[in-house]
This record gives C-alpha cells, structure tokens and sequence, in this order.
C-alpha cells in the first residue's frame, strides 16, 4: 500500500498506524466522581455464586397482612413453623386419606417442577431444605403409598396463572389481564347428576320427590365415587389445596377446603369463597366441609345410581362433596351454596340466592330472580353499596354475603351497559369459555361459539362500591324480579305478606323459547324460592322463614317486571330499564310506598296509579294492551299455570293447624 494514503505496513504485511498524542486513561469509580464529568451509577456485585442461587433472591416470604388474632397468637406461640406446616400437611393427608387403606398420602409442600440448587427436582425430604413433608405410618405398601403428592397450598393468583399458563391447555392471558380457560366438554352445570345421600337423617330433613332438585344415592356409593375421585387426586404428581371461608358473618362462618387438579380451579374458588389472611391460615386446623374436585376423571357409569359418566355428589353427614367427569368450577359454587341451604337453617338463619345492595343511609334491599330477569344489573347500582350479587344469609342481627365474590355472566357484555363488571375484568379474573382475537388477546363477548354460558368469575373488591366487610342491617325491602314475556304482569306490584310467601315460593319468570315451526313464544318457568335446583329443604321451610323475618323487621315486599308491556313477546314491547331503574329508585327511597294504588283482577295485585318519569298507562298492563280480549285470555293462562305449578306445595301444611298455608293459597291467582 503506498506511503501517501498516510498508512503503512510493517515488515509483517500488517499495518502499523503513526504515531499520535497519546489518550489519556478513563478511569471509573471514587476517583472520577470528583471531577464531575459523568456519574457514576455503577453498584455492587449480586452475592450469588450460581444462576439458581440468584433466581432465589428474586422471592421473599409473605408478610402478614393483618394483626393477628391475639388469642391465636397464644395458641401458636409455642409451635415452631416447621411444626406448624407439618400439621398443617397432616390436615392435609388426612382429608385425602383412602378409607379402604385407612391412612393419607405422602404430602410435600411445594411445586415437584422447582429445581433445587443442585438441579435436581427431588424435595430435600430428608433435612426439609425447601419442601415441608408430612409422611404417614402405613400398613400394606401399595404404589400410591411410595409416591409422595406436592400440594400446592393457597396459591397466589400470579402463582396460579404460571400454572395454569404452563401446564392446563387452553389457558391464555387476555388483553385486559384476566386469565382465560376452558371447562372442557361441561359448559354448564348438570342438575341431573347430582345426588345427595339419603340416610337416617336426612329422610326425615330434607325435600325430596316430585320437583325436588335433590336425587338420592346411598352411603355405598357414595364412598365408592369419593374413594375414585380421591384415589385419582393421589396419583396426580400435585394437587392444588384451598382453605377458605363462606359468610362474611364471622359468627357464622363456615370453613372449606377445595382439594383440585386444576389451577383454573383453585383460581375460580379463590374469587369465590371469602379469602383468609395468613394469620387465619396458621389456626385454619380441620375445615368444616370438603370438596374433592376430580372433574377430569368420569365416574363409573356401572356404579348404582349413576346415569352418566358426570356424578356431583353431596354427603351431609360426612360434610364431603364429590366432584366427577366435569370440570365446569360453577358445581363448586353451587355445591357449597347447596350445603348452606342445609347448614344455616339449623341455626335459625336464611339462606337466600338473591343480590343485596346498601343505600348511603343503612337501607338495605335484597333482589330475587332467575336468569334474564335483571338481578345483577339492578343490584349493581352505582349510588348503592353492593353487599353481594348472588347467595346470602339473613341473620338475627342483618344480613351478610356468603360469598367473596361474582360470577357474572358475560355473553354480549359492554362496557356501555356494564361498567362495573367490565372494568372488573382484569388481573385476577377468571374468564370461562370465552372466544378471543388469537394475536390481540381482545375478548369477543358476544361470540358464543364455545357457549352462551361464558362467565367471570372475580372477587367482589373488584366492584368499586363493594361493602368490605359484605355484612349490613335487616332488609327494608325484598324485591321479587320477573321477566314476564306474556306482557300481563304489572311493571311494579307492592305485595303483602302472604303474596310475597306465595310469588317466593313460585319463582316465577317467562323466557322465549322457539317452537317446533319456529315461531317464538312465552315459555313459564317457575322454580321454588328462585333457585330451586340449590335448595336443600322443602320451599315451604325458607318461604316461612322469610315471612317471619319480614314481618318482625317490616319489610316490603315488591314484584318487579322487568319484561313486557304492551303484549306478548312479539307483540307488545320489553320495559325500558330506565323505567325498571326508576321503579327501583322509589323502592329504595320510599316514595313508592306513599304513592296512590288500586287493585288488579285475578293476581290481586296492589299497583301505582302513577310514578314519577313513568307513562302513567303501562302502569296498569290492561291500559298498555290495544286488544283487551287478548290481555284477559293471557292473564287468565297465566293464573293458570300458576295455579297449576302450585299444586306440589299445596298440601304442604305450615303454621299452627296449617293456616299459614291456607293464606298462601288465598294470595294466589282467583278466578
């Protein structure tokens, strides 16, 4: 290369550059921060030797949320924590035990994937390095009995969505944060497949027979399917364990616990049942009631009593709840709110499916009514507290939630008719069968290709307006909601006491259902005390109750339609919910029950000749209806299957000589 271009080679071949001022050193750290021309943002090394010793660093242990109970305290204060976990395991065992074999699994503590700092994936069992262990005495040595099973205790919801996201197919995070999941084949729940155990007692207690929701199977088989679906839980390399509570009353509280093999699960329950602080968690000891989730696995369909290869099964003498061949969580919900309608009226208190709200000034009103009928949407009402949207008890002292949170439905959800529920869906969220965009993650709420039973399932902070803790005084108003698609009920009635009894225990609604030929028309639908397929005693029992309640508290009772006016489906024309929203309104402030009123044929109803901001001519159904012929005829049909629904309770004596019976009837439907 020539000299010229300023280069030049050396006697190698290779280049030689000439020579120049020489750069002065950069040096770094304390000697530098004087002169101030950089700043030195360079900190200590990490003190981790191995990459698995640094991921280590990443977690810390929970601290306790709340003070805890200073009676607790005493009773712990003398137990280590290594002593503390290993009782908490052995609870653990012992409600997996197999009761052919008479004894628990082997439990270890932990998630069987997490590595330990040797890169092994087996627990340090023998000096409990990072597993806490439990490891009962056996007899006879089978293969289930060398394995342990890791439980994965109270997890997080971050923890659960890595789970899930890692191991359950069809997991997915949203765009909005929640965590969707499938429910496999069951979309639904399956009243058909569930049994409860008829014994000694619960012959003589609880509803069965014609229009019963509870079918019965014997003590055998019962422990055949718990023995099944606790035997496939052990043979799982882990299993999610949640120790929770049902009703905010804490002098009523009932303590659960949800054994299962999903994340979606133990997520679903920890939104749903009332969630315990760490504190609670170390004095939890033996729960109250149990769920053996192993919906994954079908039942035998050549066991006695079984009619498919789902079996829901409830033993109230074992305080057990058995859970094969579906993985819809709903059961779960539902189960629990079965055995509440069992448990709580032994101590005198009401369980109700209703929603319940809290006005600024203490005014309580509980919303009753089947799907459709505007349930969630009236008793979510941005003026009002919201103490719960769904299952309640009525105590002697007011009412509480039984649960800590809402399934709501999502199928054509807005954020425009819905801002509650909508922006409740987030982080945390359950999101059940719902369809989205495969590259955005945005939910499509009204795609229904999975099914139109899509849901959310969160917990109830999540509703900005929740009353935390959900407890509040006696009710002042308990609305009854109708969705009346043959258009003959009045928007709004004020009911008496033996109305009220008498619309409770019908649970009356009408939905369009499509005919044969394909033209649609109004379909009844009665179920017992609005939410039949959960009661546990006959409806009678509560609907007593319920009057006892009102009429030493004063309550007024109200039946709301909140479908048709005008017609029929088709004809007439649905109720705006503005009007619904101003009914309720004058419910909740008492004016509505200063207002003028006259009485209506056949149903006996006392209704409103006029509310403020309503057309005072859909007031009365009969104003609204051009064909007058046509309005009786269907009035008249109506009364009828009323009439007709009721006969099953007729005989049904309540009261002293069963006059409170007698007066039921007397408030229904004449001719």
């Amino acid at each position: 290369m020539s000299a010229g271009n300023g280069n030049a080679t050396n006697g190698d071949g290779g280049f030689s550059f000439p020579k120049g001022p020489v750069m002065p050193k950069i040096t770094t750290g304390a000697a530098k921060r004087g002169n101030g021309i950089c700043h030195d943002d360079s900190g200590p090394t990490v003190n981790a030797t191995t990459i698995d010793e640094l991921h280590s660093l990443q977690k810390k242990r929970s601290a306790p949320t709340t003070p805890i109970n200073q009676g607790a305290a005493a009773a712990f204060a003398a137990v280590s924590e290594e002593e503390r976990q290993k009782i908490q395991l052995q609870s653990i065992s012992a409600s997996l035990a197999s009761l052919t074999r008479d004894s628990g699994p082997k439990v270890v503590r932990g998630d069987p994937a997490e590595k330990k700092t040797d890169g092994s994936t087996t627990p340090a069992y023998a000096h409990g390095q990072h597993h806490s262990i439990f490891s009962p005495a056996t007899g006879a040595v089978s293969d289930s009995s060398l394995k342990f099973t890791h439980v994965l205790y109270n997890l997080s919801p971050a923890e659960l969505y890595e789970q899930a996201i890692k191991y359950e197919k069809g997991s997915f995070i949203t765009s909005n944060g929640a965590l969707a999941t499938l429910s496999g084949a069951k979309t639904g729940r399956a009243p058909r497949d569930k049994r409860v155990v008829r014994d000694a007692t619960t012959e003589d207690e609880l509803w069965w027979g014609k229009g019963s929701p509870n079918i019965e199977m014997d003590e055998h088989t019962f422990m055949v399917n718990r023995e099944r679906a606790v035997d496939y839980l052990n043979s799982l390399e882990k299993v999610f364990v949640n120790d929770q509570y049902l009703n905010w009353d804490p002098e009523n509280r009932i303590k659960v616990r949800i054994v299962s093999a999903r994340a979606y699960h133990s997520l679903f329950m920890h939104n749903m049942c009332i969630r315990p602080t760490q504190e609670e968690l170390e004095s939890f000891g033996t729960p109250d009631f149990t769920i053996y989730n192993a919906g994954q696995f079908p039942c035998n369909r050549y066991t006695h009593y079984m009619t498919s290869s789902t079996s829901v099964d409830l033993n109230l003498a074992r305080r057990e709840m058995v859970i094969l061949g579906t993985q819809y969580a709903g059961e779960m919900k539902k189960g629990l709110f079965s055995v509440m309608h069992y448990l709580m009226p032994k101590r005198r208190i009401l369980s109700l499916h209703s929603g319940c709200n809290m006005g600024k000034d203490g005014d309580v009103a509980l919303f009753f009514g089947l799907s459709g009928t505007g349930k969630t949407t009236l008793s979510t009402d941005h003026n009002r507290y919201l103490i719960g949207d769904d299952e309640h008890c009525w105590t002697e002292t007011g009412v509480s939630n039984i649960e800590g949170g809402c399934y709501a439905k999502c199928v054509d959800l807005s954020k425009e008719k819905e801002p509650d529920i909508w922006n409740a869906i987030k982080f945390g969220t359950v999101l059940e069968n719902v369809v989205f965009d495969e590259h955005t993650r945005e939910v499509d709420y009204s795609d229904k290709s999975v099914t139109e039973n899509t849901r959310a399932a969160y917990p109830i902070e999540f509703i900005p307006n929740a009353k935390i803790p959900c407890v509040g005084p006696h009710p002042t108003n308990v609305i009854l909601l109708a969705c009346d698609a043959f258009g003959v009920l009045p928007p709004v009635s004020k009911l008496n006491l033996a109305q009220t009894m008498y619309h409770f225990i019908s649970g009356y609604t009408a939905l369009v259902a499509g005919t044969e030929d394909g033209i649609k028309e109004p379909t009844a639908t009665f179920s017992a005390c609005f939410g039949a397929a959960f009661i546990m005693l006959h409806p009678t029992k509560y609907a007593a109750m319920l009057a006892e309640k009102m009429k030493t508290q004063g309550a007024t009772g109200w039946l709301v339609n909140t479908g048709w006016s005008g017609g029929s489906y088709g004809v007439g024309n649905r109720i705006k919910l503005a009007y619904t929203r101003k009914i309720i309104d004058a419910i909740h402030s008492g004016s509505l029950l200063k207002a003028n009123y006259k009485k209506t044929e056949i149903f006996g109803f006392e209704i409103p000749t006029e509310i403020e901001g309503i057309p005072s001519e859909i007031l009365d159904p009969i104003n609204a209806w051009s064909d007058k012929k046509a309005h009786k005829e269907t009035l008249v049909k109506l009364g009828g299957l009323f009439k007709k629904n009721f006969e099953v309770f007729a005989n049904h004596k309540i009261g002293v000589d069963g006059k409170l019976t007698e007066e039921i009837l007397a408030a229904g439907p004449i001719f």
